[in-house]
């Protein structure tokens, strides 16, 4: 994620180990025909959390896939693997957890490229910076923070190399524009989020994710901006007035100083994922060369 004169803008794309498979076939793609591919784009990092992982937060995952899978595919494309550790109601006795220390165990041995957690218990921010030096940390959108002071708050901590506000953000374009350059540099935009922005209950939805990946017994939670039984659209998303179109990075935020967008969807499908790809950073001539070399891939289960 090497900056240059030129603004580049680097996604953080969903799916580490609930997409690998997907990935196994795009990433070789995306490194032997980057004529397919916008220039001004790049993948700035891959992140998710397997299933029954009690760190997890953001989306109950249901990612399988062999760590060490996982972490040799990234390796071998250079790619920054972020761990979604973004549970907000962890408590002491959570830190202990086999599993979540084993993951951190392997993925703070990456030597060619720091990986990261995602993160929202200040709690977990502590032990982790105790016990794994080598992850840069990545302040989680599960904190709902909608104030712009309190963004603004969290985006100095030094704690933080990125921080991703809440998506109701995206449009404050006048305060956006009066952060410095270093402040600019850790702003993470979630562009492509389906919640209405007049959701008065986001905070709720993830801390019901949160008690589910610790397995407590808890009642489901009913997202009242899609309860019309169609779930994530990405068409509808599109008409979110929080949205951010490959026309907005390119001649709104490019432009301002920011560089960093992250691509929602661990709990869709990779035929979903795949859509994504194809419009955040496939040129629209190549997109039918992109979709035939990812559907001759008959290992792959789009549906």
């Amino acid at each position: 994620m090497n900056k240059t004169t030129r603004k580049v803008a680097y996604y953080h794309l969903p799916g580490l180990f609930e997409f690998y498979e997907l990935y196994r076939v795009f990433l070789p793609i995306y490194r032997e025909h980057r004529e397919f591919f916008y220039d001004w784009c790049d993948i700035g990092s891959i992140y998710g959390a397997p299933e029954d992982c009690i760190w997890g937060g953001g989306r109950t995952s249901f990612g399988n896939q062999s760590p060490e899978k996982v972490l040799e595919l990234v390796q071998e494309y250079d790619i920054s693997a972020r761990l979604t550790f973004s549970n907000s109601l962890l408590r002491a006795e959570h830190l202990s957890d086999r599993k979540c220390n084993e993951l951190c165990t392997l993925f703070g041995r990456n030597e060619d490229k720091k990986n990261g957690v995602i993160i929202h218990s200040d709690l977990l921010l502590d032990y982790l910076k105790k016990n794994y030096q080598s992850f840069y940390f990545v302040s989680s959108t599960t904190k709902v923070i909608t104030d712009f002071e309190k963004f603004q708050n969290e985006v100095n901590r030094d704690d933080f190399q990125y921080v991703v506000p809440d998506f109701r953000l995206n449009k404050e374009f006048d305060k956006l524009n009066n952060l410095s350059e270093k402040q600019k540099d850790k702003v993470e935009f979630l562009c492509n989020e389906c919640c209405s922005p007049d959701c008065k209950v986001r905070k709720l939805c993830y801390e019901n994710v949160s008690r589910k990946n610790l397995g407590e017994n808890c009642p489901e939670h009913h997202c009242t901006s899609l309860d019309d039984g169609v779930g994530y659209s990405f068409s509808r998303a599109m008409t979110n007035p929080t949205f951010i179109s490959i026309n907005d990075i390119k001649n709104i935020y490019l432009p301002m100083g920011f560089s960093n967008f992250k691509i929602e969807g661990r709990g869709l499908g990779s035929a979903l994922i795949l859509e994504f790809l194809l419009y955040y950073m496939t040129k629209p001539e190549y997109q039918i060369n992109l979709r035939e070399k990812i559907y001759l891939d008959n290992m792959l289960d789009l549906f």
